[in-house]
């Protein structure tokens, strides 16, 4: 009688663990509010904003027990050479944060989203018609990333298992001015790419549109992701399209050779504008979009090393 009520209070606990470890709305809220408050002044690179985005995806990552893999701590410091910028500061410092979870296995999934944005509209990208002085928040662009990529890698922290693969999260800077932090990455790499199995991008998944659903790319960029993504279901809708290169920091891992995938709920009137805030990103159908993530991870975990395909242009 007391080892099953052990067992069934055991159960039960690791029930609640589950549950507590999914992503959440609450938690995806409270990254996105401090990474798109007005006092972060859009986290435009070389800003002491963006400095301050990055302590705080450094900070998480320690929260989380991701083991340091930069170059400094958690840090990759990089120098971004600004080519469309409206002011003179053409050269600016920037940074990846970068945070290893050892399952001590041979091979490594990479798991990204960039912290930068436009900051007060003075490095060029904006869609404004009058950009300067005017705080980019990027909620959507990318907080809603970072936040993803949070929840991520406080799921597979915290779940109690030991995977199959390793996972390497990497807050990319400085991708506003050309994917310059996922560039530097690939060409400095902190672990060597030939053991990395995939990587997954997350670029815009805030708005999401249930008559459009979650676009999910790369799936041409290995033969097995059709396997992979075979009974994925979840409450959002989600559809697939080839392409592995594309505006966003998964391209410098394709250009590697390396199969990605990308998240991505599309583009919006807010987009590289003032207006993309915190009241408008749909934290609810984000986590569900996570949820969908998590599964195909963790379905491509139980496949080998996973081949790379080229897409045809």
């Amino acid at each position: 009688m007391r080892i099953t009520l052990l067992l069934g209070l055991l159960t039960i606990s690791l029930m609640s663990t589950a549950q507590s470890i999914q992503p959440s709305p609450s938690e995806l809220t409270k990254h996105i509010t401090y990474l798109a408050s007005d006092a972060m002044k859009g986290r435009g690179t070389g800003s002491k904003q963006n400095d301050q985005a990055a302590k705080y995806v450094a900070k998480q990552f320690k929260k989380y027990g991701l083991k340091p893999m930069g170059t400094k701590v958690y840090e990759q410091e990089f120098i971004a050479k600004v080519k469309r910028v409206v002011v003179k500061d053409s050269i600016r410092q920037a940074k990846n944060i970068i945070g290893f979870l050892d399952n001590g296995a041979e091979y490594t999934i990479i798991v990204g989203a960039h912290f930068d944005h436009l900051g007060e509209g003075r490095q060029g990208g904006s869609k404004a018609e009058k950009p300067e002085g005017k705080i980019h928040n990027g909620a959507d662009d990318n907080a809603s990333g970072v936040a993803g990529m949070l929840e991520i890698a406080r799921y597979f922290s915290g779940n109690k298992v030991r995977e199959a693969y390793n996972f390497l999260f990497i807050g990319f800077g400085a991708e506003e001015l050309g994917l310059l932090g996922s560039k530097h990455f690939v060409n400095n790499p902190t672990i060597p790419l030939a053991t990395v199995n995939f990587m997954t991008n997350m670029d815009m998944i805030g708005r999401y549109n249930p008559d459009r659903g979650v676009g999910i790319g790369g799936y041409g960029t290995s033969s097995q992701w059709p396997q992979v993504f075979d009974g994925i279901k979840g409450t959002v809708r989600f559809f697939t399209d080839k392409a592995g290169s594309g505006g966003s920091d998964h391209g410098s891992f394709y250009a590697k050779s390396i199969p990605v995938l990308f998240f991505h709920t599309g583009g919006h009137d807010d987009y590289h504008q003032p207006t993309d805030d915190i009241e408008k990103v749909d934290v609810v159908s984000e986590a569900e979009i996570l949820k969908i993530h998590l599964q195909l991870i963790e379905k491509a975990m139980s496949f080998p090393k996973l081949d790379f395909s080229e897409v045809a242009s």
